[in-house]
């Protein structure tokens, strides 16, 4: 009766594909509200199991994710998985595009499987001003045991979350948003929820750790650093990378770092530090590495922060992508060849602010993203995708900067199997920073002022980093490149939440010809169904 079980419950959620050999992880969580005071300030924030931050995920590659969520808050809830690929399977993505929202007092399955992947990731709140509230945690993909890794295993492996934090309430937030006036500057840093000085890791003389550390803020870009300590920088946004080492490091908002650091100091309290970057103030959080049977108090001498954004360019230039090293990787995108693949469509996308029926939006290509009652991929899926969105609502290239801002849903189509380049413009004064869903792209470029043809001759073909997240630095440009092998509809996004609130954002539609169940996974027959599709019978699954 057991395997009878296991077989039904796999049916039910539609991924009868998935391999059956792999191996499942289940967690239940209880999503409530509760009050923190991480500043000070008592506050109303989102936890996970009585958590803040949420539990961690510790998987292994290709391992099948079930979490099965309970949303106690009194407004709708979904969760998504920063970096996760979702092969075939956009249904479990988690974003407003996507997946309609678990309604209060109710639950919903997420099953995933972390294809092909390994590294460090997190997951978050993607509805409205959640994410300003908590409901974030990490998630590591660890290698096979057959798969070697380019590093010894370290004595133990942490997970460090840093980020910008608001005493404000997400409502609150979100309130300010909706009357069209900025959420200001954050009121402080926090490092795994805390603001400073909270003993968080401990490390003995003589052996080798790994940290993971990832910006789950809302706004500002920080840099991590360990007092009297060098970081050999391993892995990022789910590559392995070449081993330099570094006195710090610039972490963009959504993005992941994995580096090893050796307990080679004296025995005592050392302060790990995160500060903002690119900003007129300095919000510094501290947290303490306490090395085995010490009872010294960290020095108060902090170590300096870098000064300009010319210095993270530079250190940006010096990541390179591990190509000895044996990881999963999907193909095309774990190619050592990319370099070498015909563009066959080159995007331009450039980032603009504005008013729109006199409240403040931003935008990409003079369009700011509207979300719909009924999510992109549904509407897509049941074919009414043209009473709830217009493909291709922009054009290849930006307007022209004196252009009309426009409000709608803000949707790509892109062809299956093309290979693309995407150049991210930031005509602005302040830094920015943008993911993308489904897939991982090689960062192939970046430089100041504004990208012409000829810049390609400056990007880097042979050992760009694959990886998920991209920062752009004021008045500044930044290239991709990715195959659009992965069919669904994939959310782009500023990750910068007060950004991504007011528009700037978009999908981008990845079906293939067939629509062939070999290319995309049918719809699960647990999804939550919402906006105009409720009353609509379910069509008959990929061919």
């Amino acid at each position: 009766m057991a395997g009878v079980a296991f077989v039904v419950f796999v049916s039910l959620l539609g991924l009868s594909a998935v391999r059956a050999e792999d191996p499942y992880l289940f967690f239940t969580w209880n999503v409530t509200y509760g009050t923190i005071s991480p500043l000070g300030v008592p506050q109303q924030a989102i936890l996970i199991n009585g958590q803040f931050p949420g539990p961690n995920i510790n998987s292994t590659t290709n391992n099948n994710v079930v979490v099965n969520v309970f949303n106690n808050l009194d407004e709708p809830f979904l969760l998504t998985w920063n970096g996760i690929q979702q092969r075939k399977n956009s249904w479990q993505d988690g974003m407003p595009g996507t997946n309609c929202p678990i309604p209060p007092g109710t639950n919903y399955t997420y099953h995933f499987q972390v294809k092909d992947q390994i590294g460090s990731f997190f997951y978050f709140p993607s509805i409205g001003m959640h994410r300003a509230a908590g409901g974030f945690g990490g998630l590591r993909i660890n290698s096979r045991l057959l798969i070697p890794v380019p590093f010894d295993d370290p004595a133990d492996d942490y997970t460090v979350l840093i980020g910008d934090w608001y005493t404000k309430s997400h409502k609150a937030l979100a309130g300010i948003l909706d009357a069209g006036r900025s959420i200001g500057n954050p009121a402080g840093i926090l490092m795994n929820g805390s603001p400073d000085d909270a003993p968080l890791f401990a490390m003995e003389s003589g052996k080798t750790y790994r940290y993971r550390i990832c910006n789950v803020g809302l706004k500002l870009s920080l840099n991590f650093r360990i007092q009297n300590h060098l970081m050999k920088l391993v892995e990022m946004d789910g590559s392995h990378t070449v081993q330099n080492d570094y006195e710090s490091l610039d972490v963009h908002v959504g993005q992941c770092f994995s580096v090893l650091v050796t307990a080679n100091q004296e025995p005592k309290d050392y302060y790990m530090v995160a500060s903002t970057r690119f900003t007129k103030y300095m919000l510094t959080a501290t947290g303490i590495v306490r090395y085995a049977g010490s009872n010294v108090p960290p020095s108060t001498e902090l170590p300096a922060g870098p000064v300009g954004w010319a210095w993270s360019l530079n250190q940006w230039r010096s990541l390179r992508w591990n190509l000895t090293a044996s990881a999963a990787r999907p193909n095309p995108q774990g190619s050592y060849h990319y370099g070498g693949i015909n563009i066959t469509r080159t995007i331009k996308l450039a980032s603009s602010v504005g008013l729109v029926d006199g409240k403040r939006r931003f935008a990409l290509n003079g369009v700011s993203h509207v979300e719909t009652q009924t999510p992109l991929k549904l509407a897509e899926y049941y074919g009414i995708a043209d009473k709830v969105f217009k493909y291709d609502s922009i054009s290849d290239e930006p307007p022209a900067a004196s252009a009309a801002i426009t409000a709608a849903p803000n949707v790509l189509n892109a062809t299956f199997r093309d290979y693309i380049e995407i150049i991210l413009e930031n005509p602005e004064r302040s830094i920015q920073s943008y993911h993308l869903d489904g897939y991982s792209f090689f960062a192939v470029g970046m430089g100041h002022g504004t990208w012409t043809p000829a810049s390609r001759k400056t990007y880097n073909l042979l050992d760009a980093v694959s990886r998920h997240t991209i920062q752009v630095y004021p008045r500044s440009w930044s290239a991709i490149m990715l195959t659009f092998d992965n069919a669904g509809m994939w959310s782009l996004r500023s990750e910068l939440w007060e950004r991504h609130y007011l528009g700037q954002q978009l999908y981008i539609s990845v079906l293939s010809p067939a629509r062939s169940l070999r290319d995309e996974y049918s719809i699960p027959d647990n999804t939550l169904l919402c906006g105009d599709v409720t009353t609509l019978p379910k069509p008959p699954p990929y061919v």
